[in-house]
């Protein structure tokens, strides 16, 4: 769907198929998505001075912090990455710094983009594969007609044209005709795959491997790419001759066809300039690089340094990739985090700044729970169902059964840690381990999960602490 399309309200619509509750959230992430639409619409001169209203989630983990972010970016094809805070250090310790952050986002729509192309010119990529593949056995059967020559000297120019005699017209065409009907017959051969493991000797060009070994995490991503961009440069094409079946021939040149085809240079300026519109980036844990948590737990890498660096990212700057520059002025910025260690006033003042917009998620109830097993469109019932019906076994879940899943994952969540609507996957798994481990025995057969079924499968687990907490 276009996301010039959307208003806030659709927005809004949309995400309740997937996602149960939270309409503060979905709210202000939908408004901050309308924004960004609106702003391309406001006269050139004034839509540098606006900038994202990004976003501080608030709410305790499993309440669709993540889902609501990945689901929008889904929803209006935005450029989207996750990452964690506790993942970046402060410049000076080894470890991720936070331009990489862009650096990846950047990656993945490179990747996204050119699959896409790759998938427009598929069928013209198959086609010059396929041509280049008839025309190596057209000439491989005349080199076979002709015979290999003579190993005498090799005759001069004007010797040889005088050795050869005339060929007539008539002779001549006829012998084209010949070659057509013949290029049409392995034209519909090769169609229909009976040409496939015969053997072709084809001309292909061979990716250059530069000596260079990137070391990721370190710091020194971009210094490497760097050096094997300017080595591949350097190295010619090398192309050689290789003895392979035609199905493998014409994976290997329809790769090769499609490589020319797709305007890599054009597909970079595009995702660059979709990072730099489009672009939205979720940062999760940031309760983790929070004063009052660092302060407190184990050995601080400098989480208040981490904020620090990211300041001018959220703010707007520019950051160096092997592709070219990406301003990251106009990136939506979501932060997220439970704070249960700690507040959002534990952050330093300045990252607060760079998230105007608070929203608190609200924690899930049992009524909560037994809607998200049912309700929306990627509903956990309706993924199990299409699951085991793949072993033809037909997967009943009762209004009770449902219930009953929710109640029980409801209490191990009040009694042990609360992990939100992550709980319901452990209790779902537990309940149904025997149906999908000995599937085969329940083929042509419908099992049904009523509330004696759930009882019977976690009614001692629930009921013993000791259990529960390492089992559920």
């Amino acid at each position: 769907m276009p996301e010039g399309e959307l208003t806030a309200a659709e927005v809004v619509s949309a995400l309740d198929r997937y996602i149960v509750g939270q309409q503060d959230a979905k709210r202000a992430m939908a408004v901050a998505l309308r924004n960004r639409i609106r702003r391309m619409r406001v006269a050139p001169e004034a839509r540098g001075d606006i900038m994202p209203s990004n976003i501080l989630l608030i709410g305790p983990t499993g309440v669709g912090k993540t889902e609501i972010a990945r689901r929008l970016a889904l929803l209006t094809n935005s450029p989207f990455i996750k990452v964690e805070a506790t993942k970046f250090t402060e410049v000076g310790y080894v470890g991720r710094d936070v331009e990489s952050i862009i650096r990846d986002l950047l990656e993945q729509t490179i990747t996204q983009l050119q699959s896409q192309r790759v998938a427009e010119v598929e069928d013209e990529a198959k086609q010059r594969a396929e041509a280049r593949i008839i025309d190596r056995l057209v000439e491989q059967e005349r080199a076979s007609r002709e015979g290999p020559p003579p190993e005498s000297a090799a005759p001069t120019e004007g010797a040889e044209r005088a050795a050869q005699p005339p060929v007539d017209e008539p002779d001549r065409r006829l012998a084209l005709r010949r070659e057509r009907a013949r290029r049409r017959q392995l034209a519909r051969k090769l169609a229909n795959r009976q040409l496939e493991d015969r053997l072709i000797e084809i001309e292909v060009e061979e990716s250059y491997s530069a000596p260079v070994e990137v070391f990721s995490g370190t710091g020194y991503e971009e210094i490497g790419w760097s050096l094997a961009d300017f080595f591949s440069q350097m190295a010619p094409p090398r192309r050689r001759m290789r003895r392979m079946s035609v199905a493998d021939a014409r994976h290997t040149l329809t790769q090769e066809e499609t490589e020319r085809l797709v305007d890599m240079d054009r597909v970079y300026d595009d995702a660059i300039r979709s990072v730099e519109e489009n672009g939205i980036v979720f940062i999760d844990e940031v309760d983790k690089i929070a004063g009052a948590y660092t302060e407190s737990h184990g050995p601080d890498v400098s989480g208040a340094g981490v904020q620090r660096d990211l300041l001018p990212i959220i703010e707007g700057s520019t950051v160096s990739t092997r592709y070219g520059s990406v301003s990251t002025e106009h990136i939506l910025f979501v932060a997220a985090g439970a704070f249960t260690s700690a507040r959002p006033s534990d952050l330093i003042p300045e990252f607060q700044g760079r998230f105007p917009i608070r929203v608190e998620l609200t924690s899930l109830g049992e009524a909560d729970l037994r809607r998200i097993l049912v309700e929306p469109s990627n509903s956990l019932t309706g993924q199990y169902r299409a699951l085991l019906a793949t072993e033809e076994v037909e997967l009943e879940f009762t209004a009770e059964g449902t219930a009953e899943l929710a109640r029980q994952a409801f209490l191990v969540n009040e009694r042990d840690e609360n992990i939100g609507a992550r709980r319901l996957f452990t209790v779902m798994e537990r309940v149904l381990q025997d149906v999908s481990f000995a599937a085969e025995q329940y083929r042509s057969q419908q099992v049904v999960v009523d509330a004696e079924f759930v009882r019977q499968r976690l009614g001692d687990l629930v009921r013993d602490q000791d259990l529960r907490r390492y089992v559920l």
